[in-house]
């Protein structure tokens, strides 16, 4: 069977369609390696001069092994705006993969324009919902704290009535008043040292919305991505160093703490990366003012 041991070492365009077919992909061609490359999910191949024209530009080995991982994940995934999480995961973690050039044309076709910035902002909404909401949470409690999240996910401004707003609804169903009104409680998540309360979750949702507008707006650069991804680093060094007893004060969520597994680790990539993005110009607006 071809695998990742089969690819010994740079390869030209040609050799990429010829390791998809070795490894059981067939409908891979030349056009279709130019389509992936455009939207970041492989890198532009390096072109090699010599003394009269020039030789096949070729793509590094790890390029040649990183299509055989993508092609693997394309059975997993509908669209391939969600299969841009592969390169950026790899990013995020492991470096002389994939680089800083790569990655911001795969966060751009992660995040889309249009329907797919919409699909992304709901799914975090519905996410956060599923983490956070209250058994008891109303529906109509549920279903404007989705639409006000993906309202913001998707570009929409954050007001000072708008985080008002937004703040009555994670309060909703977070703390619905046929629980919390009489009893005056203010419900906290997780463990003790760092519990979700309805100002963390808005804190969260606001970072979200600003990296996600920074990006439809076309403004994150390679430097900006790059420090996002260092908060990132940093951050889940601090978080891993505290897993184990994050857990075990956490009690009924402790299985927020375990440990993800490699493909979790590929569907959240870009999830991270937005909140941690949003996280540091959040930082970086407060320290300048």
């Amino acid at each position: 069977m071809y695998t990742w041991e089969s690819i010994s070492g740079p390869g030209t365009i040609d050799d990429l369609v010829a390791d998809a077919h070795a490894a059981g992909y067939p409908e891979m061609n030349v056009r279709r390696v130019h389509d992936w490359i455009a939207k970041g999910l492989l890198d532009q191949p390096r072109r090699r001069t010599r003394r009269r024209g020039s030789d096949k530009a070729k793509h590094s080995a790890n390029q040649r092994r990183l299509l055989l991982l993508l092609l693997d994940k394309r059975q997993q995934v509908a669209h391939l705006s969600s299969l841009a999480q592969a390169p950026l995961a790899v990013w995020l973690w492991w470096d002389g993969y994939v680089p800083t050039r790569q990655a911001q044309r795969a966060w751009v076709t992660w995040v889309g324009r249009g329907r797919r910035s919409q699909e992304v902002a709901r799914e975090g909404a519905v996410g956060l919902l599923e983490q956070v909401g209250h058994p008891l949470a109303t529906p109509t409690a549920r279903a404007r704290f989705v639409r006000i999240i993906t309202e913001l996910g998707n570009g929409k401004a954050l007001t000072v009535r708008g985080r008002a707003e937004l703040l009555d609804a994670v309060r909703d169903v977070m703390e619905p008043d046929t629980v919390f009104a009489a009893s005056g409680l203010v419900r906290a998540l997780g463990p003790a040292q760092t519990p979700m309360t309805v100002e963390t979750v808005v804190g969260y949702v606001e970072a979200l919305s600003i990296a996600l507008g920074r990006t439809l707006d076309g403004k994150v650069d390679a430097a900006l991505l790059e420090r996002a991804r260092a908060v990132h680093r940093a951050s889940t060094a601090d978080y891993l160093a505290q897993r184990t007893g994050l857990a075990a004060e956490a009690g009924q969520l402790a299985h927020l703490f375990r440990e993800p597994t490699l493909q979790q680790q590929f569907d959240q990539a870009g999830r991270q990366l937005l909140l941690a993005l949003g996280m540091h110009l959040i930082h970086r607006r407060t320290r300048v003012g």
